[in-house]
């Protein structure tokens, strides 16, 4: 690219180089649309390929689509580099576990693909212009040059996660944590929880206020000494930040948690010792995932970024410089310190920054986690009440509008230093309420802003800061990412606007894709009839996680299905009774079965292939010109 181009213009202009960036770029690309993404550092990628290694994902089947290819596009590389055989494939966990430099490899890849996207990499965003209430161009600045380039575009994709354009455009947004009352949640507001047993503590309010998670680095470290670089006293070392590691060691609170589960980044060998304020996760290569404990009263990263989201790059880069430097320093302290006692220095002495990692930046990952900053309001606030099984139904709430499924528990890291008195746990820490937590329906308006057209914004999303902890997720915002570059396509196509966008065709494109919209447990993605039963999944017609696709269909849960989709039931009424419908009780009511391909006369009618009937029904009504329009 010449500096010399200054004027730049795209179908779908995506502003953030995040997995959910990434996924928006990608997917508006292959459906046809010219594409230009953006980002403020050097690399795309963001958190997945700098450090955050281990997939935050507990049900793989919920979420596939482009998050998907990149998983098997990371195991193919494990398996054409080593072999099928080689301990690094079974490392890699099916794709699921990488390097950092494998991630930032394939993504790379995955973008070079589409001939019809444009990358601008190290370019900061500055101003938007917005024109009746429509973002109609962006400008952003070469950070090595100093370039300025206008960026115009038909829809403008938000990826950052920081909201900066939707903010810059004038989209109200919120930041930090909502007062229990405001959307009736449980775990929103002030809280205390013992993370043991899940308990609210004294101190618990659920007042609301602006605080928000702490920020931490994730690292890559080796056991390798040939590809370790050792770690010195940062600049502003001060022991005094990580001494209270050593009391929650000689408290007893640095043991094995009372209920250990896969995948978590436990690593027996820190039980019991102070270097438990890591939480490791074994990686391809001699290599660990290193995310910092949240759970040790001496976490010292609260209340360093309170000021990071609303701040200029400025001072993000102090705040960064900060967290770095506080991050560095712990390791110092767990290899050198002289109270951690001899035999836990050298365990943690084994652990050492990657050399072939970050090499541009001496080992140390790029990307800040930011786990929380800017959620903009939308025309729908996902919360705490949209992801617990609702009390008369066997699942999460339903969405009409559904354009991915959402699975993580609800995890919120600590939003305050340790208090006085305080023996038990850190205040907003929230962990992992995965017996609360279920499989959900995430639904189009969280990512269409109010006020502002031509945006959609997948990352800083509408939900209350309880839900943004389980949307959080690099695999999820892939997912809405890739809903977000095909509305984007869908809204272009009509020369229409993204919060117009009729619903049973995004759906039906995400389908196309291969993306999941709820989930059922017992489903498999290669069944004729998926599409069919995710649809009828978006409107209400499974009250549980099975769909029992293949079984046959009764009279009274065929009537329930029909008025659901609004059809007139009056003349099956003689239904209720049937223990299982046939193709020719199925014909005399509805006209349109025997074009289904229905069995012949008297044989079974499956429940997969009624809704794959419905929805077949539903694509050429679409065709017609008679649409859902999405929120």
């Amino acid at each position: 690219m010449s500096d010399s181009e200054t004027n730049l213009t795209a179908e779908v202009v995506v502003i953030g180089g995040t997995p959910g960036g990434i996924a928006a770029a990608i997917t508006a690309a292959r459906l046809g649309r010219t594409v230009i993404l953006t980002e403020y550092h050097p690399m795309v990628g963001a958190m997945m390929t700098n450090g955050l290694g281990k997939s935050d994902i507990e049900t793989r089947e919920a979420i596939n689509g482009v998050f998907r290819e990149f998983v098997d596009n990371v195991l193919a590389h494990y398996v054409q580099t080593y072999g099928p055989d080689h301990p690094n494939v079974a490392l890699c966990q099916n794709g699921y576990y990488y390097e950092p430099s494998v991630a930032e490899k394939v993504l790379d890849a995955m973008l070079a693909a589409e001939s019809n996207l444009r990358i601008l990499r190290h370019h900061e965003l500055d101003t938007v212009s917005v024109v009746d209430a429509k973002v109609r161009a962006a400008v952003v600045q070469d950070r090595t040059s100093g370039v300025r380039r206008r960026l115009a575009g038909e829809v403008f994709v938000d990826a950052t996660y920081e909201g900066d354009l939707a903010a810059k455009a004038g989209v109200p947004y919120r930041l930090g944590r909502e007062a229990r009352r405001e959307f009736n949640e449980l775990h929103a507001g002030v809280v205390y929880i013992d993370y043991e047993t899940g308990a609210f503590m004294p101190g618990t309010t659920g007042e609301g206020d602006r605080r928000l998670q702490a920020y931490t680095y994730r690292l890559c470290v080796t056991t390798n000494p040939a590809n370790s670089l050792t770690v010195t006293a940062p600049p502003d070392y001060d022991r005094e930040d990580y001494v209270g590691y050593l009391d929650d060691w000689r408290q007893g609170r640095m043991g094995p948690p009372r209920e250990m589960r896969e995948g978590m980044g436990y690593f027996a060998p820190t039980f019991n010792t102070v270097v438990r304020a890591l939480s490791l996760a074994e990686l391809p290569n001699e290599k660990y995932d290193v995310n910092i404990n949240p759970r040790p009263l001496g976490f010292p990263f609260c209340e360093v970024n309170y000021n990071y989201p609303e701040a200029d790059w400025p001072e993000r880069e102090r705040i960064m410089t900060r967290v770095r430097n506080l991050t560095l320093g712990l390791l110092y302290f767990l290899q050198n310190d002289e109270e951690v006692p001899e035999d836990q220095r050298r365990l943690a002495r084994r652990f050492n920054l990657a050399r072939d990692e970050f090499t541009s930046s001496a080992g140390f990952p790029r990307q800040l986690y930011v786990r929380e900053a800017r959620r903009i309001r939308g025309e729908y606030t996902l919360s705490e009440n949209d992801v617990f099984v609702e009390s008369v139904l066997g699942r999460t709430r339903v969405h009409a509008d559904s354009i991915a499924a959402g699975e993580f528990p609800i995890d919120s890291f600590p939003v305050r230093k340790r208090e006085p008195g305080q023996n038990v746990a850190l205040e907003g820490y929230v962990l992992m309420l995965d017996k609360l937590t279920h499989p959900y329906q995430i639904p189009y308006g969280i990512i269409v802003p109010q006020k502002v057209d031509g945006l959609l914004v997948p990352v800083a999303a509408s939900t209350t800061h309880v839900a943004f902890s389980t949307i959080r997720l690099e695999p999820t915002w892939m997912a809405l990412g890739q809903a977000a570059g095909t509305a984007a396509h869908l809204a272009l196509a009509v020369d229409g606007e993204v919060r117009e966008v009729a619903m049973d065709r995004l759906q039906h494109q995400l389908l196309e894709q291969g993306q999941v919209l709820t989930f059922f447990k017992d489903l498999d993605r290669e069944h004729p009839c998926f599409a069919g039963l995710q649809f009828c999944g978006c409107r209400g017609f499974f009250e549980d996680y099975q769909a029992r696709a293949d079984e046959p269909l009764d009279g009274a849960t065929a009537l329930r299905w029909l008025e659901r989709w609004g059809h007139d039931t009056a003349p099956a009424t003689d239904w209720k009774e049937a223990e299982t419908l046939t193709s020719e009780q199925l014909a005399d009511v509805w006209r349109d079965w025997d074009a289904a391909g229905g069995g012949g006369e008297g044989s079974p009618v499956t429940r997969a292939e009624f809704c794959q009937r419905i929805y077949v029904l539903m694509l050429e009504r679409s065709a017609a010109g008679a649409t859902e329009v999405g929120s």
